[in-house]
């Protein structure tokens, strides 16, 4: 049975009692290529978010134990996100949440969105999340996919006009202000980047940090990140984008890079630059980087990647198109994979298995609300 089929129905229950049933409708056909991000399509991304950010278990814990104390569920290691299957999940699951109560603060969800996220971002709360980081044990702890999402949360936070918004902000600081110092002191340890296509690339998290910074105010911490970025990335030729994807892939490693790089070079730099990393996509060359990725099996956690994969590639193709100009033919290459990406991912982000459910919608929602 095709997943995205709209006869199909299921009911989500949301935190304390509240029900809402919809249909999982066939999402290509009811989004133009070009879509921005409805308030239909809000809703529902909204109703399964907030279901996840709810549910502990199924869980799997970034955790190191050194002894039995450590064995805890992830609800008392992590009080604000210990939902959507994993930590870095229910981060942008929140993050999500609170970027829908930004653009569309009157969505049928709004009330219920608030009071979650008011019980989850209380001080008490932050409080065991920050202690949780400063083990000796916890370095490492989601370095760098989730420290680069968390920023990107924070940022959305930070840059609300709404008094509940900012108020939350201000009780996660000491969580954002530990993520910027791990950054701080990791980038300059790190010798070579991290070039694949899963959670330890280094690009992506590179990308939320330095729009945080730069959002934020952060200038000492935009620098490091724009140096680190050029130390490691500004001599890159030829990318191997034609070895693209790999099977579990949720990130293509080329096009996440030049998505950084057009954050850090200016326009011109950024062009010759593009023109020695990726030569012939003016030619849609090579084939691989402009053709969706395909899943067999959304049940399957890693298969389901490609999923993302798509979403974050449209993205990326947006971005550079972007920063191109209007009459160059890598521009019209570049918009047109983004559009043929866009179609692939967003059909596929309400399947209604919880393995792509518990995080495609946050791609989704990055990809019809970011502006490159």
């Amino acid at each position: 049975m095709d997943p995205c089929n709209p006869a199909r129905r299921r009911a989500l229950t949301l935190g304390a009692g509240v029900v809402v049933a919809h249909a999982v409708p066939a999402l290509a056909a009811a989004t133009p290529p070009d879509a921005t991000l409805t308030p239909d399509l809000a809703e529902r991304f909204a109703a399964v978010a907030l279901k996840a950010i709810q549910t502990e278990y199924p869980n799997k814990l970034d955790h190191v134990i050194t002894g039995p104390a450590d064995v805890e569920t992830p609800r008392v290691q992590h009080p604000i996100f210990y939902g959507s299957f994993d930590w870095h999940s229910s981060v942008h699951g929140h993050w999500m949440l609170v970027r829908l109560l930004r653009i569309m603060p009157g969505l049928k969800l709004a009330t219920d969105i608030r009071a979650v996220l008011e019980q989850h971002f209380a001080p008490a709360n932050v409080a065991i999340e920050l202690a949780y980081l400063q083990r000796a044990e916890s370095s490492a702890f989601e370095r760098p996919y989730g420290w680069g999402w968390y920023l990107r949360l924070a940022q959305d936070l930070a840059q609300s006009d709404d008094p509940q918004i900012r108020r939350w902000g201000a009780q996660l600081q000491p969580l954002t202000d530990a993520f910027v110092a791990r950054f701080e002191a990791f980038l300059p340890k790190l010798v070579y980047p991290i070039r694949v296509g899963t959670h330890t690339n280094s690009a992506l998290a590179l990308s939320f940090a330095l729009d945080f910074a730069r959002a934020t105010g952060r200038s000492d911490f935009a620098a490091l990140i724009e140096r680190r970025a050029r130390d490691w990335y500004a001599a890159d030729t030829d990318a191997a984008a034609h070895l693209e994807p790999s099977g579990y892939d949720f990130l293509s490693p080329a096009l996440i890079e030049a998505d950084l790089m057009r954050r850090v070079f200016k326009p011109g730099e950024f062009s010759a630059w593009l023109a020695r990393f990726l030569r012939g996509i003016e030619h849609g060359k090579p084939a691989t980087l402009f053709t969706p990725g395909k899943v067999l099996d959304r049940s399957d956690g890693h298969l389901v990647h490609l999923d993302g994969l798509n979403l974050s590639r449209a993205w990326c193709w947006r971005g550079i198109a972007a920063n191109l100009p209007a009459k160059d033919p890598r521009r019209a290459r570049a918009l047109a994979a983004a559009r043929l990406h866009q179609e692939a991912g967003i059909a596929a982000v309400l399947s209604g298995d919880y393995a792509g459910e518990h995080w495609l919608p946050q791609f989704a929602t990055y990809l019809l609300t970011e502006t490159p």
